[in-house]
């Protein structure tokens, strides 16, 4: 039977934000030469960590979603999280049927709430512009 995973991973903020995301894309095609789905991908970004880990006080998150039958998939995924050393810390988790009924209805909210930033975005930068000519 197919399991649902989830995965978050934080890289070390000494890399460009363009190198953190090809480390991502490294580890999602390290998924798929696994014979993994990935079903979602986020880029949360450059993040405030909650204490320093190694001397850092920010890192770049990520999260993975994907699903697999291999009994090995997550025990494969954290060696390359161990063995990279820009990896700041990661986490693997199961999950259920709330977890992956949470996940979709999280998943539906970014994709309807992504357009509406962004016009607001540009709503407030134009008020701004129309606010300095007078």
């Amino acid at each position: 039977m197919e399991k649902r995973y989830e995965t978050v991973f934080i890289l070390t903020p000494v890399l460009s934000e363009e190198q953190a995301k090809e480390a991502a894309k490294g580890f999602v095609q390290f998924l798929k030469q696994q014979k993994a789905k990935v079903l979602h991908e986020e880029v949360w970004g450059l993040r405030k960590l909650a204490y320093p880990i190694q001397k850092k006080s920010t890192g770049f998150y990520f999260l993975i979603e994907f699903s697999s039958d291999s009994p090995t998939i997550v025990k494969d995924l954290e060696t390359a999280f161990k063995r990279d050393e820009r990896v700041l810390r990661y986490l693997t988790v199961l999950m259920d049927k709330y977890h992956i009924e949470y996940a979709e209805k999280r998943k539906a909210k970014l994709k309807s709430s992504s357009p509406a930033t962004a016009s607001k975005k540009k709503r407030t930068t134009k008020k701004v512009k129309e606010e300095d000519v007078e």
